[in-house]
C-alpha cells in the first residue's frame, strides 16, 4: 500500500485555503488544512472537506465536447483533446483575423493564479482580461483606491490582535475564510468584541456581542452617523488624523447633518444605541477592524458605504495599526523578490479596453475591468466589435443578473468557450466545453500571498485525473502552441515553476516540507511613519481628484429608497456549505443544503396569508419562480432573502435540477443597473412580489 501526503491549495471557493491531502494507492483518503499555516493548522471548512466528492462525481464534464445543436440545446459531440484544442484555436484565430486580438474577451474567478490567464490574453493581443469582481468586490476595491491610492488588498485584517471587529457586508462565519474565522474566534476568546450590521440574523450575528438589524439599503446612512459621532464627540484619533488625513475639515462639515437621530429614521437603529456603540468602538482604537466588505455589489451607494468604512477605520487610527488594518507587505517590502511574471512574456496591448475602464472611466482600476460593460461592448460593438468570449471557471449566467438578456447578448458572438470542472449554465450555452481537472487532480502556477509575512505557495496534483480532463496550464499551453504563442507553450509545469522562480533565490525543492516558502521570519508591521499611501499628497484623501473630475462627488449626500407598495427588496447571500452555484450538485454538500428557502418576516407574511413552509410564487417583470417560505422575526420586513446558487435547470445535474429559486432571473434589466462611482452591479436594487402559490 502506497501512502503519500501532498501539500496543495483548496479550490472549493475563491479563498483557496492551503491544504494537505493524504492519498493511498492513488486515491484521496483525507483532506485537512495545511498544518504548517498559522491560523489554519489542520482546520478545513465543510466545502473543503467535500473535494473528494467533487472528483468522484460522474456528473461533471468528463471529456472535451463541441456543440452540435443550437446554443443551450444540450447537443454535444465528445471529441479528443487534439480535436477540441484545434477547433478552439481555429475559431479564436478566425475572430482575430477578422477583428483583431482586441475582439477577444476573457473572464475568470480572479484569485492568485490569474497571471497565467492574463499572459494568454495579452499574447492574443487583447486588453480584455476580466474577472467576476463586477458582481462582488469592485466597489470596495475602488473605495480603497479613492482614499489611499492602493486597492483593498493593500491592507490586511489583523483579526487575532483586534479588540473590536465590525462586520458589515461581510458574513465571515458563512462565507468562510478558515484562517480569518480561526483568528477571529481566538480574538473573541481573548475579549475582543464583535458587532454585526445586517438586514438579517446571519450565523455571524449569532456570534456577535451586538447585532444591528438595519433597514436594507441604509448602511450608508448608518455609517455617516457613526462619522458624525466620532467627530462631534471627539472620539477619533486626533494624532493619526492630523498626520495622515487630508480634507478633514471638509469631512467634518459634510457629516454635520447626519446625526444619530436622523439616522434612526433611515436605519431603524435607535440613536442612543448607535452612540453607545461608537463610544465602545472608540475605546478599542486603534485595534479596530471595521471590515469594508466582500460582496459589495449591492446598492446604488455601496461604493460610498465601503468608502465610509475605510474613513471610520482611519478616524480610529486603525489603518496601519496592529490589531487593525496594517499594510500588506510584498516580497520587496521584506527584502525578497517576487515571482517572475508570466504576463511579461508579451508586450502590453496598446488598444484600449472594450469596457471603457481606464479611458471612458479613468477613475477605475483597469486590471480586471468591469465585465458587465464588456458584455455591453459585445451588444453594441462600441468601441469595437467583441466577437469571442472565453469563460474560465466562471458562470456569469448564474452570477450576473438577467441571464436571458445576457444570452441574447452572447448570441452576437462568433465563439463562446467554457473551461470548467463542473457543469454550469454558461458551459451549457457555450460552443466548446474544455473540462478542467478539479483542484485535487491538477497543479497550478506558483503564486504569492502578500501580507504581514508574505509567502510563495504551490498547488501540487494530489491524484491523477479520473476522467479525460486537464490542468489549466495544460489547456493554456495547448492553445498557445496552436495560436503561435511560443513563449507560453510550456511542456511541463516544472518548466513554468522554474521560470517563475528565476531570481527569487527559491527552488522547487523549498516547497517540499510545508507547501509554501515564507519570505520573512514572522509578521512585520510597518512603522506608522511609513504607511505608503499612493495618493498625490501621500495622505488619505477624503476628496478624490479622479472621481471629482468625472463629476462624481467624493462625499455624496445620502438618498434613501424604499420598496414600492406591495413589493420586497430581493436579497441573497451565502451559507457555510455552498459556493455560489457550482457546489449545489456536489453529492456531499447537496445532502447538507439541497434547496434554498425564502426568508420572510412573519408579520409581512401574515398579511399575505402565508404560513411557514408554504409554497410561494416570487415574481418580477414577468419572471417568476416557486420557493418554500421560511418565516422568521430575524429579517427586516422590507426584504426577502434566498441563498444564492439554486434553481438549476440542467438535466445533467440530477441532484440540483429544479431545486429552489434562482433569484438572478428576477433581476430584469440588472446588467444596466450599476454603481457609477464604484463600478459594480447593484444586485440588491431589485424588488419582487410574493404571494401564495396555486397548486
Amino acid at each position: 500500500m502506497s501512502k503519500e501526503k501532498v501539500f496543495s491549495v483548496c479550490g472549493m471557493c475563491t479563498v483557496r485555503c492551503p491544504i494537505q491531502v493524504e492519498t493511498e494507492n492513488g486515491q484521496v483518503g483525507f483532506i485537512q488544512g495545511n498544518p504548517h499555516v498559522n491560523g489554519i493548522e489542520g482546520a478545513l471548512c465543510g466545502r473543503g472537506a467535500a473535494g473528494k466528492a467533487l472528483i468522484e462525481d460522474p456528473e461533471r464534464p468528463r471529456g472535451p465536447m463541441i456543440r452540435k445543436g443550437a446554443r443551450g440545446e444540450g447537443k454535444w459531440q465528445a471529441v479528443s483533446w487534439d480535436e477540441a484544442l484545434d477547433y478552439t484555436a481555429e475559431k479564436v484565430q478566425k475572430v482575430i483575423d477578422a477583428h483583431g486580438g482586441r475582439s477577444i474577451l476573457f473572464s475568470d474567478r480572479g484569485g492568485p493564479f490569474r497571471d497565467l490567464h492574463r499572459s494568454f490574453v495579452r499574447g492574443l493581443g487583447s486588453p480584455n482580461w476580466s474577472n467576476h469582481d463586477a458582481s462582488c468586490a469592485r466597489n470596495v476595491h475602488h473605495a480603497a483606491q479613492s482614499l489611499f491610492g492602493f486597492g483593498r488588498k493593500g491592507v490586511v485584517y489583523d483579526l487575532k490582535n483586534a479588540r473590536h471587529v465590525v462586520l458589515q457586508t461581510r458574513n465571515m462565519f458563512e462565507a468562510i475564510n478558515v484562517k480569518e474565522v480561526n483568528d477571529l474566534m481566538g480574538a473573541l476568546d481573548r475579549g475582543c468584541k464583535l458587532t454585526v450590521i445586517d438586514i438579517r440574523a446571519t450565523v455571524s450575528a449569532t456570534k456577535a456581542h451586538r447585532f444591528f438589524m438595519i433597514r436594507p439599503g441604509s448602511d450608508y446612512a448608518f455609517n455617516l452617523a457613526v462619522i458624525n459621532v466620532l467627530i462631534n464627540h471627539g472620539l477619533y484619533d486626533e494624532a493619526f488624523v492630523t498626520r495622515w488625513m487630508k480634507d478633514f475639515d471638509t469631512l467634518r462639515a459634510f457629516a454635520e447633518p447626519y446625526t444619530p437621530e436622523w439616522a434612526e429614521t433611515e436605519t431603524g437603529v435607535p440613536a442612543e444605541a448607535l452612540v453607545n456603540f461608537v463610544r465602545e468602538l472608540a475605546t478599542a482604537k486603534p485595534a479596530v477592524i471595521w471590515h469594508p466588505g466582500w460582496m459589495t455589489a449591492r446598492y446604488n451607494d455601496s461604493f460610498y458605504m465601503s468608502r465610509t468604512i475605510y474613513i471610520i477605520n482611519a478616524l480610529l487610527g486603525a489603518i496601519g495599526a496592529k490589531g487593525g488594518l496594517p499594510r500588506a507587505n510584498t516580497p520587496a517590502d521584506v527584502g525578497g523578490k517576487g515571482l517572475r511574471a508570466l504576463v511579461d512574456l508579451f508586450p502590453a496591448p496598446e488598444e484600449k479596453r472594450a469596457d471603457g475602464v481606464g479611458w471612458r472611466y479613468p477613475q477605475f482600476d483597469k486590471g480586471p475591468g468591469l465585465l458587465h460593460l464588456g458584455f455591453e461592448a459585445i451588444r453594441t460593438s462600441d468601441p469595437y466589435p467583441v466577437k469571442a468570449y472565453l469563460a474560465y471557471r466562471h458562470d456569469p449566467l448564474m452570477g450576473f443578473p438577467d441571464p436571458e438578456a445576457l444570452k441574447k447578448i452572447w448570441d452576437e458572438l462568433d465563439f463562446l468557450l467554457a473551461v470548467t470542472f463542473s457543469w454550469s449554465d454558461t458551459a451549457w450555452y457555450s460552443d466548446v466545453v474544455l473540462p478542467l481537472s478539479p483542484y485535487l487532480e491538477r497543479e497550478s502556477i506558483l503564486a504569492c500571498k502578500n501580507g504581514l509575512n508574505p509567502y510563495l505557495f504551490m498547488r501540487r496534483r494530489a491524484v491523477n485525473p479520473r476522467y479525460d480532463t486537464r490542468a489549466d496550464w495544460e489547456i493554456i499551453a495547448g492553445l498557445s502552441k496552436r495560436l503561435g504563442l511560443d513563449a507560453l507553450a510550456f511542456d511541463t509545469i516544472e518548466a513554468i515553476w522554474d521560470y517563475q522562480l528565476q531570481g527569487t533565490g527559491v527552488t522547487r525543492d523549498d516547497f517540499e516540507t510545508k507547501g509554501f516558502v515564507a519570505l520573512a521570519d514572522g509578521p512585520r508591521y510597518r512603522s506608522q511613519d511609513n504607511l505608503g499611501f499612493k495618493t498625490d499628497s501621500g495622505k488619505i484623501e477624503i476628496i478624490a481628484p479622479k472621481w471629482e473630475a468625472q463629476g462624481l462627488p467624493s462625499l455624496k449626500p445620502y438618498e434613501g429608497s424604499h420598496p414600492p407598495e406591495g413589493q420586497f427588496r430581493i436579497t441573497f447571500g451565502r451559507c457555510g456549505v455552498h459556493t455560489q452555484g457550482h457546489t449545489v450538485n456536489n453529492p456531499l454538500l447537496f445532502e447538507q443544503v439541497p434547496e434554498n428557502t425564502l426568508w420572510m418576516h412573519a408579520a409581512a407574511a401574515e398579511q399575505l396569508g402565508l404560513s411557514d413552509g408554504d409554497e410561494a410564487l416570487v415574481g418580477a417583470n414577468g419572471e417568476a419562480g416557486n420557493i418554500t417560505v421560511k418565516l422568521t422575526e430575524m429579517i427586516h420586513p422590507e426584504a426577502v432573502f434566498v441563498l444564492h446558487g439554486f434553481g438549476h435547470t440542467l438535466p445533467v445535474e440530477s441532484r440540483a435540477f429544479g431545486r429552489g429559486l434562482a433569484e438572478q432571473r428576477l433581476m430584469c434589466g440588472g446588467l444596466n443597473k450599476w454603481d457609477k462611482a464604484g463600478g459594480a452591479l447593484a444586485l440588491q436594487e431589485h424588488y419582487v412580489t410574493v404571494r401564495k402559490a396555486v397548486a
